[in-house]
């Protein structure tokens, strides 16, 4: 491993690379690579499929197509893994839309960043306050009071 160096990829003109994904979201660089998710892939599609039409855009380190277990058939989605950001965005931008098997595929960043949520105003973003779990006021609800529970018992 101490022989060999890391690709690193080169930034964008504004010093870091642009990772949005076409949804606008950041898309995150997995350990190994950048993931591409492949959908509406046709049930029949394999591997070679896969690998004539995204081998276009680069080197691919991986390519996962899941299988249902029952059918035998493909589950509608692949995960191909590029080294380089640059080769990801070009399969994205080639491939997305075009026709695998007379289906459409969409082809988009595997891994997204949440958006971050500033409408609270300070703490971690998209986390609630200690103790409140989401519900405002009370973590728990409260145990009956002695009159609630005697007017039970007597039916009022």
């Amino acid at each position: 491993m101490a022989d060999t160096e890391m690709e690193i990829d080169r930034p964008a003109d504004n010093g870091k690379p642009d990772t949005h994904t076409l949804s606008g979201a950041q898309a995150v660089r997995s350990i190994e690579g950048w993931i591409v998710l492949a959908t509406n892939v046709h049930e029949e599609a394999n591997e070679e499929d896969l690998n004539d039409k995204f081998g276009d855009y680069g080197d691919i380190k991986n390519l996962h197509l899941n299988l249902d277990r029952r059918t035998g058939y493909v589950k509608g989605y692949a995960l191909i893994e590029f080294p380089t950001l640059e080769e990801a965005k070009a399969a994205i931008q080639g491939a997305n839309g075009t026709k695998l098997l007379d289906q459409n595929i969409t082809v988009d960043f595997a891994f997204v960043r949440p958006p971050s949520n500033n409408s609270r105003g300070g703490g971690k973003a998209g986390r609630t306050p200690r103790g409140s779990h989401g519900r405002g006021g009370r973590a728990r609800s409260r145990s009956p009071d002695e009159e609630g529970q005697k007017r039970r018992s007597r039916g009022d």
